[in-house]
């Protein structure tokens, strides 16, 4: 993805998209978008808050985004994004998607709404259609958390997960808690949150195998090259991706 013109320059993931650099960091990070309209009394926030200090007991550094505090446009689904890699809409989205390509690790969070996320989520992933075509969370770990009232939390956190499958990362689990009839299952939801926020910052460092996902990930790569690959007029940012990673055979 390149940024429109009118998107200020302070916005550096036009370099780390357009021309992937490899380096060993010196540090894990890990990014974590709540997307829960309550603020510092939402519920979900406490989940997300939970795996970011497992994340930093890890030694990892830890950023919080908070969704409903950013502009994000929806997606016109112009393909415009396809063949230059730029965007048509000027908002908050390249901020957030520069703070995703820069992590080690995502946390998403959300509460159930009708067994999906908040608009502000949906919106966000709607946005990111060049980067599932480009699977550009190649080599990222990630993890999802919900609270609902009733029910519904498992699904949407599977969802969440998926997203994060199909834009190329790899999952290390969720958490979903429903606390309407019982509100003292959010502090029970709290220590498991914390001890994936452990597993998350150790699947960073290597100490957690997935060749399950690792597979999923070779098919997923394969069939997204030969789709551009097919198309590479419409798709041409998108095949340059491919050839720059390496990955166009």
């Amino acid at each position: 993805m390149k940024m429109n013109d009118n998107v200020p320059d302070q916005y550096p993931y036009l370099l780390s998209c357009l021309i992937p650099i490899q380096r060993e960091r010196l540090y894990m990070k890990v990014m974590a978008l709540n997307a829960s309209p309550r603020g510092k009394n939402s519920n979900t926030l406490r989940l997300v808050n939970a795996v970011l200090a497992g994340v930093k007991e890890e030694g990892a550094e830890t950023d919080l985004l908070d969704l409903y505090s950013h502009h994000i446009e929806y997606c016109t689904s112009c393909s415009t994004c396809y063949a230059t890699g730029e965007c048509i809409l000027v908002d908050d989205f390249p901020y957030i998607f520069d703070s995703m390509m820069n992590a080690d690790g995502i946390v998403l969070g959300a509460p159930n709404y009708i067994d999906s996320v908040p608009a502000p989520m949906k919106a966000l992933f709607d946005r990111l259609a060049d980067a599932i075509h480009c699977q550009m969370l190649t080599g990222k770990y990630g993890c999802s958390v919900c609270t609902a009232g009733g029910s519904g939390e498992h699904e949407v956190v599977g969802y969440m997960n998926k997203v994060l499958t199909t834009l190329g990362a790899t999952v290390v689990g969720g958490i979903g808690v429903a606390i309407g009839r019982n509100p003292s299952a959010l502090k029970k939801a709290e220590k498991e949150a914390h001890a994936l926020g452990k597993k998350l910052a150790q699947s960073i460092r290597g100490e957690h195998k997935y060749p399950e996902q690792d597979e999923i990930h070779r098919q997923k790569r394969e069939y997204f090259c030969q789709l551009v690959k097919s198309d590479k007029g419409r798709f041409a940012h998108e095949y340059d991706w491919y050839v720059q990673m390496g990955w166009m055979k």
